[in-house]
């Protein structure tokens, strides 16, 4: 089977169709004799070994086979009855190998070279000797351009077809990535309103024994004995446990209730400023550098000022925490124009930390999912639920060991459509 398929590789079917083919002429071909059986055979073979010598696939290539084709039929032509010779046809194979390699303008240059290379065996009549059926004559010249020029526009025509079909292969291949975002964007809103009923659900519940913990914790404080330090110890113990629980059960419930955006036309570099600020007082402080390189080509726009606040907090924070001592941090926005989808603020934070694994990439967004000892993996998860509130879009570029980019894209929108 695999010689077979060499074989079939080498030997095309065609090629066998143009060996009969020329090799019944030199057989059975009219006024030939042995000189013009070869010429016609050397014709054959240049048909045939063509296609398979990668110089002649260039335009140079091309240009030297049909003048390698001219001059054969201008020999075979020249023994065998010149103008009125019957094998005036085969000048149509380097035609149309012309209208297939040389482009229109190689097209007519070939063409014109068959026509006046075919008139000029008119030269070689003997003196005196006349051509009797003229209208003849020049329908077999004409078939040299009728049969370029209509071989062309075939070409043509299945180019144009190609290209229709490449367009809609890649508008098909486009959509049906779009299909599976959007498919992934359905499955995750699902699995986050499931997931934002059930914290609901849970941080009331947890509230209730909550404060009855907080109440009693405070009573013993005021009741146990001052000369009993573990007790006091111990109930501190409780109220401090009670109060992180309890802004734990916030942040449940923050995921877990609709947001209501409340939009104003905002400098998002002011709003960049109080985030930074946020970051750089925390408790405990981190030992980097955050730069800021805004564009001052973006005005004011509509976005909740709060939220998005918090949305970079939270993206500068990650990213103080994941960057080694003395590291730093650098705040990045710009316009941008998105084809056929208007104007977009882009917010790139870029740390230069440990980065993220690329099996961690896509869940880093899933509420609950976190790769620190100390998180609950809400964090992304509500910043993903604010950017997606304000039609915008989060972007994740990252390399281990290397840093990580937080791309924030938001919709420049000046007023509230």
């Amino acid at each position: 089977m695999e010689t077979r398929g060499r074989f079939w590789r080498i030997v095309r079917p065609q090629d066998i169709v143009w060996i009969a083919l020329f090799a019944g002429l030199a057989v059975y071909g009219p006024d030939l004799e042995p000189e013009s059986a070869t010429v016609l055979v050397g014709l054959g073979l240049m048909q045939v070994i063509e296609p398979k010598i990668p110089f002649f696939n260039s335009r140079a290539g091309s240009i030297i086979s049909f003048l390698i084709k001219l001059s054969l039929w201008y020999i075979l032509m020249g023994w065998t009855d010149g103008i009125s010779s019957p094998y005036y046809w085969l000048m149509l194979l380097p035609v149309m190998s012309a209208a297939t390699s040389l482009g229109l303008i190689g097209l007519v240059a070939a063409v014109v070279l068959a026509c006046g290379a075919y008139l000029s065996l008119l030269h070689f009549l003997p003196p005196g000797f006349y051509v009797s059926d003229w209208p003849v004559f020049f329908l077999w010249e004409a078939t040299f351009p009728i049969a370029g020029f209509l071989t062309y526009e075939l070409l043509e025509a299945n180019r144009a077809a190609t290209r229709r079909a490449q367009i809609a292969a890649e508008q098909l291949a486009e959509a049906n990535r779009n299909l599976q975002k959007a498919e992934a964007t359905v499955r995750r809103n699902e699995r986050l309103a499931a997931l934002g009923q059930l914290s609901a659900g849970l941080a009331h519940e947890i509230r209730n024994p909550l404060s009855t913990i907080k109440a009693s914790a405070e009573m013993l404080l005021k009741n146990v004995n001052a000369d009993g330090p573990v007790s006091h110890e111990l109930a501190g113990f409780i109220s401090s446990e009670v109060d992180r629980t309890n802004a734990l059960v916030t942040r449940f419930l923050d995921f877990a209730r609709p947001l209501a955006l409340r939009l104003e036309k905002t400098e998002i570099a002011e709003v960049i400023d109080e985030a930074v600020a946020e970051v750089e007082k925390h408790t405990p402080p981190f030992d980097v550098s955050i730069y800021k390189n805004y564009s001052p080509d973006i005005p004011p726009f509509l976005l909740d000022r709060q939220l998005i606040e918090r949305v970079l907090y939270n993206l500068l924070l990650n990213a103080a925490q994941a960057s080694p001592p003395q590291g730093s941090i650098t705040v990045k926005t710009r316009q941008r124009r998105d084809a056929g989808e208007g104007d977009t603020v882009e917010i790139d934070v870029i740390d230069r930390g440990s980065g993220i694994a690329a099996k961690d990439r896509e869940s880093i967004f899933n509420p609950f999912f976190t790769t620190k000892s100390s998180g609950v993996g809400l964090g992304l998860a509500i910043v993903s639920k604010i950017v997606d509130e304000h039609r915008g879009q989060i972007i994740v570029e990252s390399e281990p060991g290397a840093g990580s980019v937080f791309r924030v894209l938001l919709p420049f929108r000046e007023n509230g459509k």
